[in-house]
This record gives structure tokens, sequence and C-alpha cells, in this order.
């Protein structure tokens, strides 16, 4: 009889490789994630170059001894997604890399237990039960990690606590500390060799507050600040952060797909709590596909148009996108328009990708299973189906802006009034961008709100020879939208239906000309 072993060492330098800073920063960040998913109010973290030795300790739940024992299961996880920001214990687990011991103490009501964990060879990664050494006073858990080497950044405090600013900025923000509340009630005080590290206080600038609304909801689902200088900020600071449950998630431009005519001076951060429910496993991205990438797109569209019109009142015509697009798109565009309205009924999931239209708001919900949306006044208060009903404009006219210190103290939200006179209605629904991609199989791709049409393809080079660009486009959107649409075994059908959808509009834009003629 044969055996299954396995290589623990590649598994966790595969698991390692998954996230997108350094094997330190991982550690740090997964750890201090999973204290604040145990409900702590006070995180410690104590280095000891010396011994050498960081120590992170929590007064949250603690675990019991069972829980400590599956804690060092590699596959083991007693995570829920969207309740909280840590997985499962990673951050110790990718510690077994650069450590040469791992001691864990936690105290739960009676149970008052310790571990020390090591990794021995490729495929052993022994543990044993010790005697707790006292790392944890009335109940919670300790971390202590021995690093395999004395030069650690593990072991430099200015290191940790750029890196807990940076990763867990909305902690430190007085103005964050109402939304973050309802998640931790008792608050969060970090405390680094000693000192308490102090909120983080804003500098005097020209600052917007944002909130992002849904439907007819009273209470944002998301808050925020915008800030502008005059001087280019610093890489840290430029462009927006979005976060869930205090984490930072992703910071810049590129993720929004919108930014100011001046991006190096204008930055901020957004708190979404409800988007925990939307991250990959490695809280640097968010998931595009299903419901929950539905979700996401839904709140970052919300993001687009307070951002939208918060730029437009200081007088900063956002970078548009739509400038630059292709020709051969722009018609492809204007029939999606129509097609991806029509399709949300059966396939609700792309609700999050329709246009808002001047005159007359779509309500169009993404349900979480998949199915019919609901009505559109069930909708508005169901916080799983998330509905925005904004018209957003494009810069005002010169005469009908606000001054820059009016903008600055008026709050931006998801929904907006629409001035016909002096605005003109812009969209944030689909777009087509073309790119060259000669070692990519694939068509097209979706990336955020973008489809990516890639030229380099040998059959779009054949459809620009015989004249048959957009029917190549017209199937490459298909493509690229059936994995956010359905599951993988109705692909075919809403591909079908889509093409057939797609001819319908063409042949409503032919009679609407001869109707005009």
């Amino acid at each position: 009889m044969g055996e299954t072993r396995v290589d623990l060492l590649h598994l966790l330098e595969d698991l390692r490789d998954a996230y997108p800073g350094s094997t330190e920063e991982t550690i740090l960040t997964e750890i201090v994630a999973n204290a604040l998913d145990s409900g702590a109010a006070t995180i410690t973290l104590a280095t000891d170059p010396a011994a050498p030795a960081l120590t992170i300790a929590d007064d949250g739940r603690g675990m019991k001894r069972r829980e400590l024992a599956r804690y060092h299961d590699i596959a083991s996880s007693t995570k829920t997604r969207g309740a909280g920001i840590g997985f499962a214990g990673v951050g110790i687990k990718i510690a077994l890399l650069v450590c040469a011991e791992v001691v864990t103490e936690t105290r739960r009501d009676k149970h008052h237990v310790a571990s020390a964990w090591r990794l021995a060879s490729r495929q052993k990664a022994p543990w044993r039960w010790i005697s707790p050494p006292g790392l944890v006073a009335e109940r919670g858990t300790a971390v202590r990690l021995t690093p395999s080497s004395a030069l650690s950044p593990l072991l430099d405090a200015g290191f940790i606590e750029v890196v807990l600013r940076r990763q867990f900025a909305p902690l430190f923000d007085p103005t964050l500390a109402e939304i973050l509340s309802h998640h931790y009630p008792r608050g969060v005080r970090v405390v680094l060799d000693g000192q308490a590290l102090a909120s983080h206080v804003q500098r005097p600038t020209e600052t917007a507050p944002l909130a992002i609304r849904f439907g007819r909801r009273r209470k944002p689902a998301g808050v925020g600040y915008l800030v502008r200088e005059p001087a280019p900020l610093s890489d840290e600071e430029r462009g927006l952060a979005i976060s869930t449950y205090g984490k930072v998630i992703k910071r810049g431009w590129d993720w929004l797909a919108l930014a100011p005519s001046t991006p190096d001076h204008v930055g901020g951060l957004i708190e979404v709590p409800a988007l925990a429910e939307c991250l990959t496993l490695n809280k640097a991205d968010f998931i595009r596909a299903g419901s929950r990438g539905a979700t996401y797109l839904a709140h970052r569209k919300a993001i687009q148009e307070a951002l939208a019109q918060q730029l437009a009142a200081w007088g900063d015509v956002p970078a548009s996108d739509e400038r630059a697009r292709r020709r051969a798109a722009r018609p492809v565009e204007r029939d999606l328009e129509s097609v991806l309205a029509d399709l949300a009924a059966d396939f609700p999931l792309l609700a999050a990708l329709v246009e808002q239209r001047a005159g007359g708001q779509r309500r169009l919900a993404a349900t979480a299973d998949g199915g019919r949306p609901e009505p559109a006044h069930a909708a508005a208060e169901d916080a799983a189906t998330p509905v925005v009903t904004a018209d957003i404009a494009q810069e005002p006219s010169p005469e009908a802006r606000p001054s820059p210190s009016a903008g600055s103290a008026m709050p931006a939200t998801g929904h907006v009034a629409t001035e016909r006179r002096a605005r003109k209605p812009t969209r944030y629904g689909l777009g087509i961008q073309f790119e060259a991609r000669p070692d990519d199989p694939e068509l097209a791709q979706l990336v955020e709100s973008t489809v990516w049409i890639n030229e380099s393809h040998p059959a779009y080079r054949r459809a620009l020879a015989s004249r048959s660009e957009g029917y190549h486009v017209a199937l490459a959107v298909a493509l690229a939208l059936a994995p956010l649409a359905v599951e993988p075994e109705k692909e075919h059908r809403f591909i079908t239906t889509f093409l057939a959808r797609w001819g319908e509009a063409i042949d409503r834009r032919k009679g609407t000309r001869r109707r005009r003629g």
C-alpha cells in the first residue's frame, strides 16, 4: 500500500508567495488580523533582540485545548467568510519558515494551554504541549516568535510600527472610529514595547468627507475622506485606499479605474465593512466572480460616484478613460447599455455593471444566491443586495462649479442629485479597452468593470481583416462576462443569450436611425 506524503516546506512557501508583501510583513499582518477577529481590545507587541524574540499578545476570546490542537493543522480553518480579516492562523504557519520556534499560549475560561511548534524537515512540523509560560493574563492568546536570524525585521520596532500603521490605518484614524465601533465595540488599542501607538492626527490640509450610500438607506455602507495638497504626496499617501474591518486592502487609483487630473496631490481612505465577504485569501484584492464579485463591483461603482462628485466640487476633473477609448469600441458600448439592462433580469449578477441613466434610475438588485432580483422596494432595504440609485455628473460648467472652499465642507455620497442644465451624465457601466497580450490564449478578460480585448489574438486580427470586428468584440465580451454572471456549467446558455440580445440591440438601433431619418 502506498502513502500520500506532503512536502510541507513547499506548501508553506507557496502559501507565503500568495501574499504581495515580504514574509515578515505577512506574518505580522496575519497575526494581528487574527487577534482582531478574536475580539481583542488591546494588542501588545514586545521585541527582545537579545533573546531574540517577538511576542504578540491579545485579550480576545482565546482558544480551548481542542481548538489549539487544530490550530497546528496546516489545512484547518474555523473561519467564516465575511466575519473577519484573518485566515486560519496563516501568519503562524508562514512563521515556521523564518522562525526556529513558535510558542502559542491561549486562555479561555478554564482552558489554559500552550504549545511549541517548529519545522523539523520538509515533511515534518512537530509540535508539543508545554507549560504555559505566562504570556497571557486573564484571557486571550499570545504568540512568541523566535526568528532564525538575529537581524530579522520582526525584532525591529520601527519596522513593526510602519507595517501596522500602513496595513491597519483605519484603527489609528479617529474619523473612522464610529463605523468601526460596530465591529470593535471595545475599540482597539495597540501597544508596542510599552508605548501605545497614538492615533493619526490629520494634517491641516484640504479635506472632504466621503460617504457611500445605497438606495434610500440612511446608514452609509462606507465612510472616509479625501485629501488634497499643493505639494505631491508621498508614495504611501497617494491614491484612495480602501479597507474593511480596519485592514487596508488596496491603495492607489488603478483599482478604482478613476483618477483626478493631479493624482500625485490627492489621497484618501475609505472603510467599507461589507466588503470583508469579498476578500481573496491574501486580503490584497477582492473576488470578481459570482455573487461576491457583484457585491464588490456595486460598492466600487458607488465609490466612483462619490469620488467623482467631490473632485468635481474641487474643480479637479477625473481623468476619464472614455477619451482614450478606441473608436471601434464606441458603438459596442452603446449597445451594451441595452443588452446588459435586458440581461440583468435573467442574470442579476450583471446588475453591478449596468450604467445609471439620467432621467430614470435603474434599480437592478444583485441577489446573493444568483436568483432573480427582488422588487425594487425590497432590494433597497436588503443589505445583502445593494442597489445604487445615483445619477452622477461630469465636470460642471465653470459658472455652475462650486468653489473649492464650499466643496471641501460638502459631504460626497453615492446618492447625488443631477442638475440637467449644467451637467452631462457620465457612465460607470461596463467599458471596453484594447491591449496586446501575445501569449494569452483568451479573447478578452474582465478587470474590475472593463473588458480588455486581446488585440494580439489571431482571431481578432482575422476579424479586422474580414471587417467583422464588432461581432468579435461582442463574443469576447460575452466570454469575459460569463464567469461573473453564471456558474461554469451555465456559461454556454449565457453566451448564446448574450449574442441573441446583442443582435436585437443592433436591430433596435437601426430602427431608431430609420425613424430619425
